[in-house]
């Protein structure tokens, strides 16, 4: 009898209908000579630290690194029932042969690998490799079930990954953690991204608008702009200059250009266009395609691939006219497809693009929740795009000389709408904010020498622009191009995380608070919050490093393909804590969100922001602002007093404080007086003695308070 066990319940369900187990057990159904179970996630997962030795309960520097010779693994106590049944299920005398039937890709593979151990079985295993959860799909794939040897180095590969995500999360976390006093969470791929998010943030920041100022001749049916220049009276010279004198057209330029289709989704530009198109975060676009995969309507959604194999071409041609179908006659009419433009068997290697099963119908959208319905809407017009022919313009471009000055316009005419047809319907169908680029129309019929006499002209202002903020959409773009800096175009990409991961990768941000969603449903771009900025600027280059990262992420795609021994990577990720522990000191300031106390102590006298407590100073948390209050002061020393946290708090709030017993190095006696604040905006505060008898009617209002931290101090 063989024993399939899939990775969820309803995965389990679909292959037990086509298996014919249609009998129900705890935990599994049942056939004539199959048992089909289930996982239900990660059923087996590392230990934590303090399994390994008691004495990681507490968080100590002098214990790290933490490198673990022999891992250990453990079954949750929610997931016990379920491991236990898989165990009993791969124990029994009938049962001879497994199947591993989870889903098809590295965290599959794992799912499955570390049941299989924990559970201390030894049966052969064949390894169930489909695409779809069509009942075809999964009786093809029954059909070519593959020895499990062949999925080793993959296994490898995310056994890999788990453990050096443990041995940077568990390492560095506590590092950072015990240093600074208070929970720092850092990751292998989550640090490296919070790091991306905040240079553009600091970009952002830094950055210096710049007027500009552009002449434009206002010409019988067109425009044409000079150059951008910087100084404005050069720009109103030239426009007196250039006002009611002729033009002369110096050039005309025509160039057909040609727009291929756009290729097939796979993950990654599948949450990218969800992002930008219908507002939706990476993770709530993979878990609208996880419910369309399980419910049969799409095929496998963690893939990095965006071509479909040859023999998918007869199947594929029923999806397109299905996805036509859903499409009023009027935009389908006259549009030309050709299926050969999707295939590729080069670039498949687990797994095809994304696209819509043969269960796509127009009743089948009604049906579903709004998002898998947009989601399954999406990748239909994907499919139908891609297929379609190049659009083809021509762009002019006409240069025309007035005083001596050069002015350019721009225009372009269709001459085959082609794909963009389709996706211009699409695009007006949905309730998006106009940002992309205004379409150029066609120039008149323009000719060189052609003359153009008493020409008005105006004179238009702009502002150079930052950076933009990351979207969902942008920052998985980054992600996916990580580590290609200094690449051919054509080269392997490197990456941080997975197509599969990303979307985890940026929830973790959100919930530990180091990054924040901001703006309207469609258009939310993400930015790091005071302690995002704080971690990312005392972190070492060594762990927020892109291009690190995305090495690592490399070398496991070759562990993956055999070419790269786990336990060289392992050995580096290790050497690599080593170095981390043994080099990394605690920055003596750090920044405001990370201070020793991080509760303000009272506004800034400077710019009114918050002033927090460091280890050698009390500081302003604006980083453009150089307030401080230096603990190891002179004024005070000289006294025998101490700058503390009370004392500093009064000075701050109130300006001023009473202290008793200050002593006096000439008369080496003790007296009593008012030191007063006078904060003068240069690099040190000044301190000043007032022995003026009785309290003023200020001093009265503040006096109560002022003392209590007097005798405290």
């Amino acid at each position: 009898m063989r024993l399939v066990i899939a990775e969820k319940p309803s995965v389990a369900q679909s292959i037990a209908a086509v298996l014919g187990a249609n009998s129900r057990k705890d935990g599994y159904m049942e056939g004539t000579d199959v048992l089909v179970s289930w996982c239900v996630g990660h059923l087996v997962e590392l230990s934590p630290a303090d399994v390994y030795d008691e004495r990681y309960v507490k968080w100590r520097f002098e214990d790290l690194p933490i490198l673990p010779e022999l891992w250990k693994y453990q079954v949750p106590k929610d997931k016990k029932k379920q491991f236990n049944i898989l165990k009993s299920l791969m124990s029994e005398a009938r049962v001879t042969e497994i199947v591993c039937a989870t889903d098809a890709g590295r965290e599959g593979e794992l799912i499955f690998r570390l049941v299989y151990r924990q559970a201390g079985c030894q049966k052969p295993v064949k390894r169930l490799w489909i695409s779809s959860m069509e009942d075809q799909a999964i009786s093809e794939g029954f059909r070519k079930l593959k020895p499990s040897q062949e999925y080793d180095p993959l296994y490898q590969s995310a056994l890999c990954r788990a453990q050096a995500d443990w041995l940077v999360g568990i390492n560095a976390t506590r590092l950072f953690s015990v240093l600074y006093r208070q929970t720092l969470n850092v990751g292998r791929v989550m640090s490296p991204t919070l790091s991306m998010i905040v240079d553009r943030w600091s970009a952002i920041q830094d950055f210096r608008s710049e007027p500009f100022y552009t002449v434009v001749l206002k010409l019988p049916g067109f425009e044409a702009a000079g150059e951008k220049l910087k100084i404005k009276a050069e720009a109103e010279k030239l426009l007196n200059k250039c006002q009611g004198k002729s033009a002369t057209v110096t050039e005309v330029r025509t160039q057909e250009k040609t727009e291929k289709p756009p290729k097939l989704y796979d993950l990654t530009t599948l949450q990218r266009e969800a992002n930008r198109l219908l507002g939706y975060t990476a993770q709530q676009t993979l878990d609208y395609a996880q419910s369309l995969y399980e419910k049969k309507l799409i095929t496998y959604p963690r893939t990095d691939s965006r071509y479909l194999t040859t023999d998918m071409a007869q199947s594929t041609a029923g999806v397109l006219q299905s996805a036509l179908s859903l499409l009023p006659e009027n935009v389908t009419k006259g549009y030309s497809t050709d299926l050969k433009l999707l295939l590729d068997d080069s670039k498949v290697s687990d797994h095809h693009a994304i696209i819509p099963t043969h269960a796509l119908k127009e009743n089948i959208l009604e049906r579903l929740p709004k998002g898998e319905q947009e989601l399954l809407k999406l990748l239909a017009i994907r499919l139908i795009t891609a297929t379609g022919e190049a659009h083809r313009y021509s762009e002019t471009t006409v240069i025309l000389d007035c005083c001596d000055q050069r002015f350019t316009s721009k225009g372009k005419t269709i001459l085959q709408p082609g794909w963009k047809s389709v996706e211009e319907y699409y695009r007006n169908t949905l309730a998006i904010r106009k940002t992309e680029k205004k379409a150029e129309t066609p120039l008149p019929r323009l000719e060189k020498d052609q003359r153009f006499d008493s020409v008005s002209v105006r004179l238009e202002e702009g502002k150079t622009t930052p950076p933009k903020l990351f979207t969902e959409d942008t920052l998985l773009s980054a992600m996916e191009n990580a580590g290609l800096e200094d690449l051919p175009e054509d080269a392997e990409r490197k990456g941080l995380g997975t197509p599969a991961t990303r979307a985890g990768i940026l929830e973790k941000l959100i919930k530990t608070e180091l990054v924040e969603r901001r703006g309207d449903k469609k258009l939310k771009t993400l930015q790091p919050t005071h302690k995002g900025v704080a971690l990312a600027t005392i972190l070492p280059e060594q762990i927020k490093s892109p291009q690190m990262t995305a090495e690592w992420e490399d070398k496991l795609k070759h562990i993956e393909k055999g070419q790269l021994s786990p336990e060289l990577f392992m050995a580096e990720i290790s050497q690599h804590l080593k170095d981390l522990v043994r080099t990394y000191r605690a920055v003596s300031e750090p920044p405001g969100e990370l201070a020793l106390n991080p509760e303000s102590i009272g506004p800034c006298p400077r710019c009114q922001d918050q002033v927090l407590e460091g280890e050698r100073r009390f500081f302003c948390q604006n980083k453009t602002c150089t307030f401080a209050l230096w603990k190891d002061n002179r004024f005070f020393k000289d006294k025998k007093k101490a700058l503390t946290r009370e004392v500093a708090a009064s000075l701050l709030q109130e300006g001023s404080i009473l202290m008793k017993n200050l002593y006096s190095p000439k008369t080496h006696k003790a007296y009593d007086a008012w030191i007063i604040m006078e904060d003068t905006g240069g690099k040190y505060v000044n301190f000043r003695l007032d022995f003026t008898s009785g309290e003023t009617k200020d001093k009265d209002k503040t006096s109560t308070k002022s003392k209590e931290r007097m005798e405290k101090s």
